[in-house]
Order: C-alpha cells, then sequence, then structure tokens
C-alpha cells in the first residue's frame, strides 16, 4: 500500500513538474510570438493563412482553420515588423501590418473589404484609411492633369487664364493633403516609412500614360532607393520596386540607346550603395539581371554583369557568379570554347563522324544546351527540328549538348532528332555547359567557322529572324 501511494506521489509530482515545464515553454513561445487574431463571420470552417515577406520571398508564417464561431488565431515571430498577406478561400486577401504588439481584426469575409475594420493595430488603421484616401486623391489629379494639359494645349481653352490657376491650386492642394497626412505619422512607425514607397510602385503606370511630367522626380526617386535598409525585407514591393523601375525607364526614355543609358546610370547607383551588403546585393542583382534578360535588355544586362565582375569590392553568390561570367566569358566577339564529342553522340544519317565543334565544316554552328527535363526545351525542340533543313541549307549546322542524366532520357529526349546530339549525363556538371557558363536551359549561341560568338538568340523565332535577314536576304 505504501509503495502504491510513494508511486502516486512520484506521478502527482511528475505531473507537477511536467506542468511547469508546459507553462514555462507556453510563456517562451508567447514571448517569441506576436498574434493576429481576428473574426470573420462568413468563413467559418475554412483555412486561413498569414504569409509574410523575406526579400523578394513570400513564405507562410502560420495557417490555421477558423473555428465555428468565425474566430481564428495566428502567430508570427514578435520582432517580425512589416507587410504580411491574410488569405482564406479562393481569390480572398487581405493585406496588412504586423506589429510587435500584435493584430486584431474582424468582419464578415476577407472578399468584402467594407467589413474589415481593424480593433488593434494603429499601424494597420493608418493604413486603411490611407490605402482608403490616397487611390481617390490619385483618381482626381490624372483628371486635373487631364483639364491641365487641355487648358495648356488647346487653343479653345488656352488663353482662359483663372481656370488655369485653379486647376494648379487644386493639385496643390491633393498633394498638400496627401503629404500631410503621412507627416503625421509618427517618424518610427513602419507604415510611414512604406506608404510613400508603395505610392512610387502603385504609380508607375499612370505616370507613364498620364503624367508625364512626374517621370524625372519618379526615376529620382527610384534611384534614391536603399535596398540595404532592412525594412525593404518584409515590405513585399521589393520585387516590384526593381522592376518598375526598369519598366519606368523602358517606356518614357525614348530610343533604345537612350534606354540602356538611363539604366547604366541607375545600376552604377544600386551597386555603389549595396557593395558594403554582399547577400543584398547578390538578390537584387540577381533579380535585376534575369529581368533585364526577360525584357530583351540585353545591353543592360551586360553592362549589369561587366560592372559587378570587374568590381573587386563586390561579393557575389556562386550561381549569380555563373550567370555574369556568361556575359564577361560568352559575349559577342569572343571566341567559344571548343567542344569534345565523346561516346554518347549521335550523327546525323549520312554526316561524317567528327570529335569536335571546331572540325564541323559548316560556316554557322547554333550551338543549343537542353534537356529532356526541362519543359521549355521540349517544347522547342520541334520547333529547332522543323526549321532546321532551312538553316542547314543556308550553311547552320545545330548541335545539342544535352544535359540529361543517363543513356535512357538522352535518347528519349534527342533520339530522333535530325542534328548533332551528345552528352556525358553529368547534367550541370557538363564540361561544354560548365566551359560555357550555362546557368539556364535552354541556352543558344550562334558561332561563325571561326568559333566567334555572333548572337546568343532567346528564340527560335530570333534565330530563325537572323538566318533570314543575314543569310537569305544578305543584311549586315
Amino acid at each position: 500500500m505504501e509503495i502504491l501511494k510513494t508511486q502516486q506521489r512520484r506521478l502527482a509530482g511528475a505531473m507537477v513538474f511536467f506542468f511547469c515545464v508546459l507553462q514555462h515553454f507556453n510563456s517562451v513561445w508567447a514571448q517569441q510570438n506576436a498574434t493576429l487574431e481576428g473574426r470573420l463571420a462568413d468563413l467559418a470552417n475554412q483555412s486561413i493563412t498569414l504569409t509574410g515577406f523575406n526579400g523578394l520571398q513570400a513564405s507562410v508564417l502560420d495557417s490555421t482553420k477558423i473555428l465555428p464561431n468565425g474566430s481564428f488565431v495566428l502567430r508570427y515571430p514578435a520582432g517580425y515588423t512589416g507587410m504580411a498577406i491574410l488569405t482564406a478561400g479562393p481569390q480572398q486577401s487581405h493585406v496588412l501590418v504586423l506589429e510587435p504588439g500584435g493584430v486584431k481584426l474582424q468582419g464578415s469575409s476577407l472578399a468584402d473589404k467594407t467589413t474589415i475594420r481593424i480593433t488593434k493595430g494603429l499601424q494597420n488603421q493608418w493604413f486603411e484609411q490611407y490605402a482608403t484616401e490616397h487611390p481617390r486623391r490619385e483618381q482626381a489629379l490624372s483628371a486635373w492633369y487631364y483639364l491641365q494639359n487641355l487648358y495648356q494645349s488647346d487653343p479653345l481653352f488656352r488663353r482662359h487664364a483663372a481656370p488655369k490657376a485653379a486647376i494648379m491650386q487644386e493639385m496643390a492642394r491633393i498633394n498638400k493633403e496627401d503629404s500631410s497626412f503621412l507627416a503625421t505619422l509618427p517618424a518610427e512607425s513602419y507604415i510611414r516609412w512604406y506608404l510613400p514607397y508603395r505610392g512610387l510602385v502603385s504609380s508607375v503606370q499612370t505616370l507613364a500614360q498620364y503624367r508625364t511630367n512626374e517621370i524625372p522626380a519618379a526615376i529620382a526617386a527610384f534611384r534614391a532607393i536603399d535596398f540595404a535598409d532592412p525594412k525593404w525585407l518584409t515590405s513585399g514591393i521589393m520585387r516590384d520596386a526593381i522592376e518598375k523601375h526598369v519598366w519606368l525607364i523602358e517606356n518614357s526614355a525614348g530610343p533604345l540607346d537612350s534606354v540602356n543609358a538611363s539604366i547604366r546610370q541607375s545600376t552604377d547607383l544600386l551597386v555603389s550603395k549595396l557593395k558594403s551588403h554582399p547577400s543584398i546585393l547578390s538578390i537584387v542583382t540577381d533579380h535585376l539581371f534575369d529581368y533585364l534578360e526577360d525584357r530583351s535588355l540585353f545591353a543592360a544586362a551586360e553592362y549589369l554583369a561587366l560592372s559587378l565582375l570587374s568590381d573587386n569590392g563586390c561579393e557575389l553568390g556562386g550561381n549569380l557568379t555563373n550567370k555574369l561570367e556568361a556575359y564577361r566569358r560568352m559575349k559577342r566577339g569572343n571566341i567559344a570554347p571548343d567542344i569534345y564529342f565523346g561516346a554518347n553522340t549521335l550523327y546525323p544519317t549520312g554526316s561524317e563522324a567528327t570529335n569536335r565543334l571546331s572540325a564541323l565544316k559548316s560556316k554557322y554552328k547554333l550551338v543549343l544546351f537542353a534537356a529532356g527535363w526541362c519543359p521549355h526545351c521540349t517544347e522547342m525542340m520541334p520547333q529547332v527540328a522543323d526549321k532546321y533543313p532551312g538553316w542547314k541549307q543556308q550553311g547552320v549546322e545545330v548541335v545539342l549538348v544535352s544535359l540529361d542524366e543517363n543513356a535512357n532520357s538522352f535518347m528519349l529526349f534527342a533520339g530522333s532528332l535530325p542534328f548533332l546530339r551528345t552528352s556525358d549525363f553529368q547534367k550541370w556538371e557538363t564540361k561544354a555547359a560548365k566551359d560555357y557558363h550555362v546557368y539556364s536551359t535552354p541556352t543558344m549561341y550562334l558561332l561563325n567557322e571561326n568559333q566567334e560568338i555572333l548572337l546568343k538568340p532567346n528564340s527560335v523565332a530570333q534565330m530563325d529572324a537572323w538566318v533570314d535577314w543575314v543569310l537569305v536576304k544578305g543584311n549586315k
């Protein structure tokens, strides 16, 4: 009996100890996390997710199931201050500010913004007010700009000075009202920092279309951005700020030479600011480089690449360095490395077997890096195969360097193609891919008979246009 009592006392003691430990961990958890609490009456029993930002990436902070009464609690790191997206169900989302002290809201659903009310979180209340009023001011400004242009350019209205003065006065009042609201916010608040940048990013297309006189100031504002400020990491608009800057220049600077010159100026300022912040420099310039390539701004991409590689003060990540080296080592006019064809090489029917690229007797050679695991490559190969007979008639030979990893994959992907195919089954470690600094598939290089790089086509259509323009029509 005494043994039983002793065991019961030990068990009770253990339970008390476990309860104390649990309380301690709950306390630590509470200290390390803030909460977003809410009630959405129409979304009972649905899943709800809170997504935050880390640089260019969005990441889920927490998710849960809304209770039958519509209430929910989501947790986020207490140190996280910045923007986030609350999502529930298809096409239901709401942008909010995550504050260290927590946030509370209530409403019917995320689809009906008019029902949502912030009951805790001053920065969210300021954000909601500005998000409601600012678009209306912007809409009114666009209307006044239209009238201003009309009264300045149309002879029917140009002679009337009083309306022109009234228009300018009202525009000044609207701008002052917007600035005055921002000035009332605490200087240290995240939302006071965030709102002007959000306004800058969201105004780009309106400026390009209706308010062109504001473009120089907007470009200057983009150039003044310092992405080393940690507030950018949780802003959710870092990607937009990079892309809209380029887009505005591209759509307002005139001829392509002027566009490239303006982007070069922006590039120099960006790199100089981020040199002492290598991790941010890599994030920002990696995305900028990809965006410039996507927009076919290849001269600007090359300038960025050469700027970063020639500046010994810039520390870059491995993948980014490889991308940039492709521009330095593989730019037009350079001599491309030779490629040796090993045992896993398939030759076109009736062609002479050669052991290297430089031995191919052809005036032009299109070297194509691709793989069966790349969806874009599998879409592209039938197009290349279709164009190949016409290209070959004009003196262009095609060489496919496959980055497939085994013989079976290689044969499924390239076995029936009509041009030369080779692989060493080493994927990204393929020697030719490393020599050519290939970082994505498909990648193409057009070479002449001396292995000089003539063009880096970005599509089959561009390559075909070059054949038609230069070889068929005889243009240079």
